[in-house]
Parts: C-alpha cells; structure tokens; sequence
C-alpha cells in the first residue's frame, strides 16, 4: 500500500474550500486533481487554488489510475451517478450529505462499493470530531441515566430573491430538510442509539421555489427516547442540541463546525441537582477529521464511522419525515 492516499474533486463547487486544506494538512493525504466539464474553468480553478492537475470532464478524473479517492460534492441529485462511477473506476469516495435522496439509489451506491471493493461515506464531518465522540461517550458512561429527549436544530437565511440557489431548487432535491435538517436528523438518531426511529411526525412551509424553507419534526425511536429537530431557510442562523436523560442534561452549543475556526467549543453539562460544569473540547477542524478517517480506511483497513448502513437509517428518517410532513399524519418506518 502507498503511504499517501491521493485526492481528486468531483467539480469546482463552492463547498470544496472545506476540504480543500484539510487534505493538505492531513499527514496521508495529497491533493492531486479538480475536474469540471470545462477544461478551462478546471484550469483556473487549479490555478487559483494551487491544485496540480485539471480535467475537462468527470470521466477524465475518474479513469486517471494517479488518484485514489473522490471528493463527491455534487448536487444531490447526481451524488448516485458519479458516486457509483467513482467506484466503478476503483476510486474511494467522500461523498457530500444527503449521499442519496433515494433508497433506490442507495441500493446502487452499496452494490458498487461492495463489488468494487472501494470505501464510500457520507460527509458527516461533526460526526468524526472529538466533541461529538466525548458526547456518545458520556451517553453510554450513564452520564445522563437513561436517555429521554433530543432537541436539535439548524437554520439560516437564504433569501427569496437567491432563487436560483441550487437548495431552492426542487428538481435538486432542495430544501431545508435535505441540506441543513440531515444534521439534527443524524445526530438524534446516533445519539438514541437504536437505529432508525420507529415513528415521526413532521410539519413543513413550503417556499416560493416549491421546496420546504422550514421545517419540525418528532421522531420516536424503539428504546422510547423522542427526538424533536427544526431546520429552515427564514430564521438568522440558529444552531444548538440538548441532550436530556433522568439524571443529567448536556448542552451542545456548537454542534455542527465545532473547532472549525480554531476555537475550543464547550459542551454544558448539568446534573438533576443542577450543579454545572462546562466541558471545554480543544479546537480540533471536523472536515480534517472526516479527511482522516479516510486515510484510516483506506490505509489501515478500519471501518467508516459512517457506515452505508447508518446511511440507510439517516435516509430512512428523512424519508419517513417528508412523507408525514405531506400527509399531515403520523409515518411508521
């Protein structure tokens, strides 16, 4: 095995600046390549970027045998196809959240991972980072007694006039739910512990583009524990957890980035007595994190912390929540 996985971007898309200096900064990892159906657009974007090769075309990237791994942050609605080329080329892919909006496509991404032998996962960075793993294991230490309710949210304004913003766009898989309501969504279903939930119950608005711009849902998992999240595009930016058990609370004040700007975050914990003690977490960036677990993957044969399998759980949920939200009636999963 090499000692360097060697990273290729599946386009020029805004959010590669995530990940973009974290595989420069990640000890086995390498920036190789940025492809993009212009050549040109691929060659300014290397350029600007200090990336070494461009490609005119996907495919080009894709059948280059001097790169390992794709970073995959296309529309939603392309994430199967290219994810499953990807790996049909032999390539391990990051792919950007939500992996598939689709059980169906799903099912393709998994057959190509498994026949070709290749790590796919999806681009959870929160989920790798030291504050989220101190959480699970404080869950599991009884920290909390036994577990009871999850409140989660993420929200932001994106304006009506952004129209043309591809998280408005329907035929996308737009809306709040799918871009920032996967992360409420993920963590309660971590947190609880069981798999999918067993039940929701969800409401939505629906915006001038035709996709939901706010959106609340209930989730009830199989060990009683009940998850509320909220989610949308008309609020300032919110964003926070709590954790509540029998026994104790934890409050996670930054759920999402924590330590991206280089800061210590802080979790808040407080027993049933009411006694407080923040819980300082060093500043720790959670897309390197996500970089590295690739590198263990691919390097040293680990398990992704995020399984295909807890992807089907996550989508499951996502499903399940925009099917109540459009009957108004409870959806049992």
């Amino acid at each position: 095995m090499p000692d360097k996985i060697r990273w290729g971007l599946l386009s020029t898309a805004n959010i590669n600046d995530a990940v973009i200096e974290p595989i420069r900064q990640a000890s086995r990892s390498e920036l190789v390549g940025v492809a993009s159906r212009s050549l040109d657009k691929a060659q300014a974007y290397a350029q600007a970027k200090g990336i070494p090769k461009a490609y005119s075309s996907y495919e080009a990237l894709l059948a280059d045998p001097a790169i390992d791994v794709i970073y995959n942050p296309l529309p939603n609605t392309l994430h199967c196809e290219w994810t499953v080329k990807a790996a049909e080329a032999g390539k391990h892919v990051l792919c950007e959240k939500p992996i598939t909006p689709t059980l169906a496509e799903l099912d393709q991404v998994e057959a190509a991972a498994r026949v070709n032998k290749v790590t796919v996962f999806e681009a959870f960075m929160y989920l790798h980072h030291p504050q989220t793993l101190q959480v699970k294991e404080m869950i599991q230490a009884g920290k909390l007694g036994s577990l009871q309710l999850i409140h989660s949210w993420f929200a932001y304004y994106l304006p009506p006039e952004d129209s043309q913003n591809i998280r408005l766009a329907p035929h996308l898989a737009g809306g709040s739910l799918w871009d920032v309501g996967v992360y409420p969504n993920s963590l309660a279903i971590v947190m609880a512990g069981v798999g999918a939930p067993v039940e929701v119950w969800a409401s939505q608005s629906i915006g001038e583009t035709g996709v939901d711009v706010s959106f609340i849902g209930q989730m009830k998992f199989a060990n009683g524990v009940i998850a509320q999240i909220s989610c949308g595009f008309r609020t300032p930016f919110h964003e926070g957890v709590h954790l509540i058990g029998d026994a104790g609370m934890i409050q996670i004040l930054e759920p999402w980035k924590p330590g991206l700007a280089g800061k210590n975050s802080n979790l808040i914990y407080t027993t049933r007595d009411d006694s407080k003690e923040t819980l300082v977490i060093p500043a720790a960036n959670p897309y390197l994190a996500e970089v590295e677990a690739m590198e263990a993957c691919i390097l040293d044969g680990a398990e992704p912390v995020i399984p295909l399998s807890l992807s089907r759980d996550f989508l499951r949920s996502v499903l399940a929540l925009y099917e109540s939200a459009r009957t108004g009636q409870v959806v049992k999963l």
